[in-house]
């Protein structure tokens, strides 16, 4: 398999290749090239490649790949992809297409990285004497075949129990929930900002973490939601407790997937969980309409995933080495 690489600044003119493959093959909102584009210009520092592997005109695999470390190169990686920027036809060995773009790298790369990889996407592939693969997380995902109340039964008498108790409390102590739906592009730009300001009162405004329209995360959300809000296909769901809001999913879909992006909530409440409830009240129509095929987390399973899904799967990483030899110094260190 050959192997090009071409400057970051030529994405635009692989985005309709990069597209044709996600189109054909994976129907991805995570695998547009509009989303990698995003973030390059965001997040990236522009020392980024495009592989261009195989045919010019009809590619087997494109990756942005970009230097490390001293000796190693990975596909490129900003904190708020979900994935690695790369995109693959089915059924192209990862061990040649890893060997096709180390050709390609500069002989001082001798390991290169493919990060965050989906099983779902790129089946992970087994080790070889120049390839082997980590664990990154386990994430979870619901899979949307049903009605809502089927769905709802399927899931434990403590999740059930334990929402319906949460919502009457409220109830009792007179909090009004309410659910509010951003989806066009005029409106994306000041839902990045409100969740901004929530987040921005918790923990992560202590780390400097949090979201800004100032900063390049909250740069790159707000044009991302605006993009996808043009062909419609982002959603932000704001949850309030009265006329407090008190959680937020930043979301992008199409018909067969909706990708939670980000989400906060008021870390002040501590009789309830805005989040989850916030869940319980949008869920619905995504199944009872179907909406989209499945619901995808991305995030790192926590205790509350499982309650909300059995579809527990493990991302992983890719490390491929120049020869046998850097393999095993690699490995042994």
């Amino acid at each position: 398999m050959s192997c090009n690489l071409r400057s970051v600044a030529e994405f635009s003119a692989v985005a309709p290749a990069w597209d044709a493959i996600n189109q054909a093959h994976f129907q991805h909102p995570l695998l547009e090239s509009r989303f990698v584009a995003t973030a390059l210009k965001h997040l990236g520092d522009g020392n980024e490649k495009i592989a261009v592997c195989g045919d010019a005109d009809k590619p087997d695999a494109i990756a942005v790949v970009a230097p490390a470390k001293l000796g190693a190169w990975s596909t490129f990686q900003a904190s708020q992809s979900p994935l690695g920027a790369m995109i693959q036809r089915p059924n192209i060995d990862t061990g040649e297409l890893c060997k096709s773009i180390l050709s390609a790298l500069p002989m001082s790369c001798q390991i290169l990285s493919l990060t965050q990889q989906d099983p779902a996407i790129a089946p992970r592939p087994d080790s070889q004497p120049t390839l082997n693969t980590l664990d990154y997380i386990d994430t979870a995902r619901i899979t949307v075949d049903k009605s809502f109340d089927e769905y709802w039964a399927s899931r434990g008498k403590n999740l059930r129990h334990n929402m319906k108790r949460q919502r009457n409390r409220l109830g009792r102590e007179e909090v009004e929930l309410r659910l509010e739906t951003l989806a066009t592009p005029e409106q994306m730009r000041d839902g990045v900002q409100q969740y901004g300001e929530l987040e921005s009162k918790g923990w992560k405004a202590e780390q400097g973490t949090a979201v800004h329209l100032d900063n390049e995360q909250g740069r790159f959300y707000a044009e991302l939601l605006e993009q996808y809000a043009e062909s419609g296909n982002a959603r932000i769901y704001n949850f309030y407790y009265n006329d407090v809001l008190s959680a937020v999913d930043l979301c992008i879909h199409n018909q067969d997937a909706l990708i939670i992006l980000k989400t906060t909530y008021d870390e002040t409440v501590n009789t309830s969980s805005p989040a989850l409830l916030m869940r319980r009240e949008y869920f619905p129509a995504i199944f009872d309409n179907s909406e989209v095929g499945r619901i995808e987390f991305y995030g790192k399973v926590m205790d509350w995933h499982t309650k909300w899904s059995d579809e527990i799967r493990t991302m992983y990483h890719v490390n491929a080495y120049r020869n046998t030899m850097v393999a095993k110094l690699h490995n042994r260190g």
